[in-house]
């Protein structure tokens, strides 16, 4: 039987729902912990690693979803790949063994050099960083230093292994990579609680992540590579790599590009904060904004199930399909974040209240304001992957000028001015409000919905 895209269905959705749902419970029974073992220096601490690490994710720099893009474009059946836009292919056509191996051969020699890249980095630059900020904590500097050098450890293993990821997505195999998380969340929080309560600190939680990570890993490997699937490579000869790499790469550094961009839009504001603001300040905004992050995930839930199909109805030039999912991802988003936005506001201080936390929400005119910036920037998000499902990337260039006009205000905001937790919520909304909010929504209901 050949290769193929597998089928994306409502058991797909369920699935990444269900993953997600989980993935939210293991954080929320988790939190609980955190906050009451911790103090609110810790907690400030344990978000900068959190933003470091998605600033260390940005070494991909865009290729992890264009690996996984031109992955599904080759179990579409195509034959050939372009630097712009999709070759077309027929319905149902076979699979090239040989434009595939070469393919996997692009991602694994990328992404070795990439993981010793960013050990450089953090190991250097990342530790001096680290250390300027360890001048201001009062905690336990040991557990911090351990839980820094294991996050350097895990960050390294996550990225050299990154291509399964795209391997998984461009397949399909949504069902099976959201089992595989779910098992993984379950090994982290048993993981982590254990240590926790074993007075580990932060070493606690950033040892479960890499327990966790490397469960995922060797089973992600195990779904992706079937015997069918090795039997055909191993028989196959791999085209050249370092050409399918260089017609990949200009897209997925675009991409990168515009990632950059994103994280200055949407996470510079931690790191620009922590120089200007107190750590319990920092972790007021940080665990707003990561419960901002769940409700995110789960509001773009049905888009990133569908990722695979949209770049084969881009390769079938079905419209009709594209306009479906396109409302579906919207408006599920939509729905998401009312109802999630509604039960926050009137129930988030209580929960704290709760469970004893020395840590809050910002307050209620701040946390309405971050929601409705976060609505706006993952509708034009799912917009902008609508566009890059064809191979087309015209969004960079306003995404780093974005980020740029941001980081500008973010210094306006915090230092001249001193407007505190305010300056980082508005900062990155009125630099996304100004363009990007409405450029991509319009530009593929444009395309989507044009008369002919």
């Amino acid at each position: 039987m050949a290769e193929k895209i597998e089928n994306i269905g409502k058991r797909d959705v369920a699935w990444s729902y269900a993953c997600t749902i989980f993935t939210i419970g293991a954080g929320v029974i988790l939190l609980p912990f955190i906050l009451n073992q911790m103090s609110a220096e810790t907690v400030g601490i344990w978000n900068i690693f959190q933003t470091i690490t998605a600033l260390v994710m940005l070494l991909d720099f865009g290729f992890r979803p264009s690996f996984a893009r031109n992955i599904s474009y080759i179990f579409a059946g195509v034959k050939h790949l372009q630097v712009n836009g999709v070759a077309n292919t027929e319905h149902e056509a076979d699979v090239d063994y040989s434009l595939l191996r070469g393919t996997l051969l692009a991602m694994q020699k990328f992404y070795r050099w990439l993981a010793v890249a960013m050990f450089v980095v953090l190991a250097t630059g990342g530790s001096m960083y680290f250390y300027y900020i360890l001048q201001k904590y009062a905690g336990d500097r040991q557990d911090a230093m351990i839980a820094w050098v294991l996050l350097i450890a895990i960050n390294c293993y996550n990225l050299y292994t990154l291509y399964y990821d795209a391997l998984l997505l461009g397949k399909g195999y949504v069902k099976q990579n959201q089992q595989i998380t779910i098992l993984g969340q379950i090994v982290y929080l048993g993981t982590a609680i254990a240590l926790i309560y074993s007075g580990f600190g932060l070493t606690a939680i950033v040892s479960a992540q890499l327990i966790s990570t490397i469960i995922r890993r060797v089973l992600a490997y195990r779904v992706f590579f079937s015997k069918e699937l090795k039997k055909n490579l191993s028989q196959a000869q791999a085209q050249d790599a370092q050409q399918i790499f260089r017609t990949i790469a200009p897209n997925a550094v675009k991409v990168g590009m515009t990632y950059l961009g994103g994280f200055l839009v949407n996470k510079s504001a931690l790191l620009f904060g922590s120089a200007f603001l107190s750590l319990e300040q920092i972790a007021c905004y940080g665990i707003t904004l990561q419960v901002m992050d769940v409700l995110a995930r789960c509001g773009t839930v049905v888009y990133q199930t569908f990722i695979p199909k949209l770049a084969q109805f881009r390769a079938e030039k079905d419209m009709h399909q594209l306009q479906r999912y396109y409302q579906y991802a919207v408006l599920s988003n939509l729905v998401i974040y009312l109802l999630g936005g509604i039960v926050w506001i009137l129930a988030g201080d209580w929960a704290l209240t709760i469970i004893k936390s020395e840590t809050t929400f910002v307050p209620i005119a701040m946390l309405a304001t971050m929601l409705i910036i976060s609505l706006l920037e993952h509708n034009h998000s799912i917009s902008a992957g609508f566009i890059m499902a064809d191979n087309k990337i015209p969004f960079f260039i306003p995404s780093l000028v974005s980020g740029a006009a941001t980081v500008l205000l973010l210094w306006l905001f915090l230092s001249p001015l001193h407007w505190g937790l305010w300056g980082m919520i508005l900062a990155p909304g009125i630099a996304q409000l100004a363009y990007q909010n409405w450029k991509w929504p319009s530009v593929v209901i444009k395309e989507l919905y044009a008369t002919k």
